[in-house]
């Protein structure tokens, strides 16, 4: 494998993102390299799904090995804090509006989930964005609209608008379940857990647009383990896998910005001012990984009135069920989606055990679906 040239004209940004003949190239050195097994992770569901459907860890040779990590948001929100999601639903003056996935999360007690707490009467509203919450919270004057604020530094800009609007309308009425999280504590703890067996990242791409390249630096300033920061078509993912591969084999780890197209050094300045206006970190729990000190967002006290936690006096445990799910070691790595018992059996898309085959981001999912087991 010979280094790519980054000012080269026929790089990727001038290329296109789906050069068949480039990738093919790429794929073609990557086959040539077997002097050591190499493991890289992903930390974004949008990048688990891409990687699934494009094939490429078909296309990879054996020892090149791509894992899931915790980037996706559904499948990190342990079933305790989802026990108090569904007894807030037995609430009759709460309206719950939700992303699609987390309507199929399970609690502590399998098959319990907002869908099947909505046909048993709870007021579940499925809505695509924190604004269409506020505006739900409008037209419905006299009850309680709890918005279940979920993910990553990606949305937490937008979770926060909607608690700037609501704040401008005077909507007494309008909730957030604040249930947001921050990705560098997740990563500093799998690098540190005894199990960890990652030879470099795969930086998510819709977080680095907020935190920018300098949010991923201490992954090779303080932990010498290369990463990439790289956008979602397969022109970017062979890519990314290239560099990291040949990084880790010249043993010259650096961070790499392959979406310079989206990605700045310092991110989106304006986008981040916002939500640490609203927000503050805080301990808080994930599935798989326990509880992590500033892993989590809270509303500030300035704004506590939409804080639903408060409101309604929540209290989200580190609490699972007993059903046999192994999505806690398949985002930590360690354990492959086919090797878990369940995988294809009992849990299926149709009847989902785990927030891994929930999630359209979820590993179990995207493997279920593709057909892509790689351990």
């Amino acid at each position: 494998m010979q280094s790519q040239d980054l000012n080269d004209p026929g790089r990727i940004e001038h290329q296109g993102f789906n050069d068949r003949d480039r990738i093919g190239r790429l794929i073609s050195e990557l086959k040539k390299e077997t002097s050591r097994p190499y493991r890289l992770m992903e930390v974004c569901g949008t990048h688990t799904m891409a990687i699934a459907k494009m094939g490429l860890k078909q296309m990879l040779p054996k020892n090149i090995k791509l894992l899931s990590g915790p980037g996706c948001p559904v499948c990190v929100t342990p079933a305790g804090v989802m026990d108090e999601v569904l007894r807030l639903s037995e609430n009759p003056d709460v309206i719950l509006a939700s992303y699609g996935d987390m309507i199929r999360v399970p609690g502590s007690v399998p098959g319990d989930n907002l869908q099947r707490r909505k046909a048993l009467g709870a007021k579940v509203e499925m809505v695509y964005s924190a604004l269409d919450a506020v505006e739900l919270a409008e037209k419905n004057p006299g009850k309680h609209v709890v918005f279940l604020g979920v993910g990553f530094e990606t949305t937490a800009p937008g979770t926060a608008v909607a608690i700037l609007e609501a704040k401008k309308r005077k909507l007494s009425g309008f909730h957030v379940l604040c249930m947001l999280k921050r990705v560098e504590p997740a990563l500093r703890a799998l690098i540190e857990a005894d199990d960890f067996q990652v030879d470099g990242f795969l930086c998510p791409g819709h977080v680095a647009t907020i935190i920018g390249e300098e949010g991923f630096r201490f992954l090779t300033d303080e932990y010498r383990i290369p990463a990439v920061i790289t956008g979602f078509e397969a022109g970017d993912i062979t890519t990314a896998v290239y560099e990291l591969v040949r990084m880790i084999r010249d043993g010259k780890p650096a961070l790499w910005n392959e979406y310079t197209r989206a990605v700045r050094p310092e991110g989106n300045p304006a986008a981040r001012a916002i939500m640490e206006r609203v927000f503050e970190a805080r301990k808080d729990v994930w599935r798989g990984l326990g509880t992590m000190e500033e892993s989590g967002l809270k509303i500030r006290d300035e704004f506590r009135e939409f804080d639903a936690e408060l409101v309604f006096d929540l209290h989200p445990m580190d609490k699972e069920a007993v059903t046999g799910c192994r999505c806690g070691q398949i985002i930590r790595g360690v354990m492959d989606p086919g090797s878990c018992p369940l995988f294809g059996k009992v849990c299926t898309p149709d009847n989902p055990v785990g927030p891994c085959m929930v999630s359209g981001e979820g590993a179990c999912a995207a493997a279920y679906r593709y057909g892509t087991l790689s351990m």
